[in-house]
């Protein structure tokens, strides 16, 4: 016990490790129960008020909780993974996930749901920001492209399948079961994490423990995501609303400002204030916070039209096909073309959308298959066009942030939303329909501000050097300036900087 406890290095290898396709199971049993079940639990809400004796808010900000759980554990997992072995943390966080969902299964009360959905919120993130950065650099080049298909499917494709599945229990009238299976993905992880073992050293020793933001993270994401979660029962101009969410909004703003400040951060915020990775994090948060919001509202028409959770099927379908169109360009210039075109795509589902709030099933499919096909085409490819505009050793620290920042804008804007289509409008379909709209506005701005960015800056689709970045050289992709076009035009309409000055 000692010795897995100390820094020493483990001569101990598993039987699979080096095993790619191990590590890629792994990995995904790693990433896709909570994401499930996130989308999951929605259509078994009322069997589960009923078994653990919570109200409908109470569920709202148990899954509230679980959301800033997952924000959180990005940022804990670079403090933990920089001063502690990777690999050992990693079979920590697959044991606790799956205790988490077992305690989950057999709660009959409130506070151990709490507990167990809280833990498995931040163990799926710590897996995550472990796991997927070393799959993506501990194999050779020709095995990337299949890991960004994974990872595309494991994380949104999750996702999509996630209220199919959630319908599928509500007939089967046995929510617990949904947990169980969770418990065993949890179990196959761990014990995979056994199989594949290598021992890794931490990632960097030298880095102080940072308490301030580590804390700010902390504070920031339960007090932003307590307030989104009271929308379930208070106005939107309450305090325990507003009050929380600025809170929390101020604590997130001041942990950017912080690493921004540090020498030597958790978050490389200094390295990524260039045009790619800046818009490329733009386009990831958008492009979250507008797709969950269209989930959430389209599952309101759904339940209001008694439509079948089928209707959800295309989701996954464009998911699917978007996870084979991104590895087909994985290796070529247009990857970053692809992420921006998911994202308008995104916005005219979004449009579609707004029509379908009468129940419309034909739109409502076809709407499911946009949704399905934007996301799969713009936050995993913009994850990854971010991460090539740093060195690879920054990875798992631009992961971090992405996921973060992503995590937070879709989380308190779904919530938001759905209190508007709840609220706003002489009948329910109107309500949503103005939610609807007002998520494929918030889509069209994050869609202006990338090409801005992206004009603004001057930068050329290029392809990326993934060799030479995998092995720890420089960035794959040539990021220009902030800017960059817009102050050189500047600079030479400028008569004294042309030389015709006085």
């Amino acid at each position: 016990m000692r010795r897995l406890t100390s820094l020493s290095p483990l001569g101990w290898e598993g039987p699979l490790a080096g095993s790619y396709w191990s590590a890629v199971t792994m990995v995904i049993a790693a990433l896709t129960p909570f994401l499930v079940l996130s989308a999951a639990v929605d259509p078994l809400q009322a069997a589960i008020s009923h078994a653990v004796h919570l109200t409908g808010a109470g569920l709202e900000m148990n899954a509230g909780m679980a959301d800033a759980a997952y924000c959180f554990g990005t940022i804990l997992a670079v403090q933990l993974t920089s001063r502690l072995p990777g690999r050992r943390l990693l079979a920590l966080y697959a044991l606790v996930f799956t205790l988490a969902s077992v305690l989950t299964a057999l709660s009959a009360s409130p506070v151990p749901f709490f507990i167990g959905r809280i833990l498995q919120g931040m163990a799926t993130s710590l897996m995550l920001i472990t796991a997927a950065p070393a799959l993506i650099l501990a194999f050779p080049l020709a095995r990337m492209r299949a890991t960004a298909m994974v990872m595309n499917m494991g994380i949104f494709g999750a996702v999509a399948v996630g209220p199919v599945i959630g319908g599928a229990f509500v007939s089967l009238g046995d929510w617990r079961l949904l947990f169980w299976i969770a418990a065993a993905v949890g179990a196959v992880c761990f014990t995979l994490t056994l199989l594949t073992f290598r021992d890794q050293p931490p990632m960097d020793r030298e880095l102080e423990f940072d308490f301030e933001s580590l804390g700010l993270a902390s504070v920031g994401c339960v007090a932003a995501f307590f307030g989104g979660s009271s929308l379930a029962n208070h106005a939107f101009v309450s305090t325990i609303v507003l009050v929380p969410m600025a809170l929390g909004l101020a604590c997130l703003i001041g942990l950017i400002v912080h690493q921004a400040s540090v020498a030597d951060p958790l978050m490389p915020i200094r390295q990524l204030g260039h045009t790619v990775p800046i818009a490329a994090i733009a386009l990831a948060m958008f492009a979250g916070a507008g797709s969950v919001a269209l989930v959430g509202l389209l599952e309101l028409t759904v339940v209001a039209h008694h439509v079948s959770s089928a209707v959800f099927w295309p989701e996954f379908g464009g998911a699917v096909l978007t996870a084979m169109l991104f590895g087909g360009l994985f290796f070529t210039r247009w990857v970053p073309a692809l992420a921006f075109a998911g994202l308008v795509v995104l916005v005219g589902t979004g449009a579609l959308l707004a029509g379908s709030t009468g129940g419309d099933t034909t739109l409502i499919v076809i709407g499911t298959a946009g949704l399905g096909l934007g996301v799969g085409a713009s936050v995993a490819p913009g994850l990854f066009v971010a991460g090539f505009s740093l060195p690879s050793l920054q990875l798992p620290r631009i992961f971090a942030l992405v996921e973060m920042l992503r995590g937070v804008a879709a989380f308190l804007t779904a919530p938001i939303l759905i209190h508007v289509a709840e609220t706003v409008g002489a009948t329910p379909a109107a309500g949503i329909r103005t939610g609807t709209w007002i998520a494929a506005g918030l889509l069209g701005v994050g869609a202006l501000l990338v090409l801005f960015l992206v004009l603004a800056g001057g930068f050329r689709l290029i392809t990326p050097e993934l060799e030479a970045w995998q092995a720890g050289g420089p960035p794959a992709i040539e990021s220009p300036p902030l800017l960059a076009r817009l102050r050189r035009g500047r600079r030479a309409g400028d008569p004294v900087a042309a030389g015709v000055g006085d």
